[in-house]
């Protein structure tokens, strides 16, 4: 299959949610601690809504990180894995290192995506069949065989714990941004080298930006050295590795 079809609603839904976000100030919003100690704003909760009216259909499953998880999508061949508002972190604090991000996933592995930054105003789109594009036009992950010179992108929290200091000494520039799905459009678009993360994630934070990059010539893998089956019971996974082949031969070295 092509997947044209659920490619078509993810850009709709992307466009929406895109248009909704307008009625609000980055840095101006005001949010709430979920269980877990993640914030929380109006506008992570009223995407959610967008995109589940626009993208859900009945016979298919659904998990968002702003919705209930309801274990049905379990028994669902085609679910849908969101992030409505990726770095709503920086949402909030006005860092436009922020986006919607939306994977259709069938039998377990992701087949169309679409990640949108609307400050950037960039949207990334994708199938396994159609390759990726960037605002319409084509887009691969970048053709570097080796570290010196790498842009490599790195979460802007863990870099403030100092968890990248171990990498300081590394040939590569380390670049700190948020939302890991932002990060991992970039690198399927080629705008940068490499992402990876030492610490768990989620499945809605990655899926989208798995395919992004598999279907843009990449590879992504866990801290395990294995590829994703999404649609788990517990959507939790070890930190993820992402970059072309020669790059990602390279990180494996470094990381695992």
């Amino acid at each position: 299959m092509d997947y044209k079809e659920p490619l078509n609603r993810i850009e709709q839904a992307l466009q929406a949610a895109a248009e909704a976000l307008k009625a609000f100030t980055p840095g101006k919003i005001e949010s709430t601690l979920k269980t877990g100690g993640d914030p929380v704003t109006e506008a992570d909760v009223l995407l959610d809504g967008i995109l589940k009216d626009i993208l859900l259909h009945d016979d298919e499953g659904w998990l968002s990180e702003e919705t209930k998880d309801d274990k049905s999508r379990l028994e669902k061949e085609c679910v849908w894995i969101v992030d409505p508002l990726d770095g709503t972190r920086e949402f909030i604090q006005g860092i436009p290192e922020w986006c919607i991000s939306v994977a259709y996933i069938v039998n377990g592995r992701p087949e169309a995506a679409g990640i949108c930054s609307p400050t950037a105003q960039q949207t990334f789109l994708g199938t396994r069949a159609s390759g990726v594009t960037l605002n319409g036009k084509s887009a691969k992950v970048t053709d570097k065989r080796d570290f010196v010179g790498a842009t490599v992108l790195a979460s802007r929290s863990e870099v403030n714990r100092g968890e990248w200091k171990q990498f300081e000494t590394a040939p590569f520039e380390i670049i700190p941004m948020g939302s890991v799905a932002y990060k991992m459009a970039r690198v399927s678009a080629g705008l940068d080298d490499a992402t990876f993360t030492l610490v768990p994630k989620n499945e809605w934070d990655v899926a989208a930006g798995w395919l992004l990059i598999e279907a843009a010539g990449g590879q992504v893998i866990d801290k395990n050295a294995k590829v994703r089956q999404f649609n788990q019971s517990d959507p939790l996974l070890p930190g993820m590795l992402a970059a072309n082949p020669a790059i990602l031969s390279h990180l494996k070295d470094l990381c695992l």
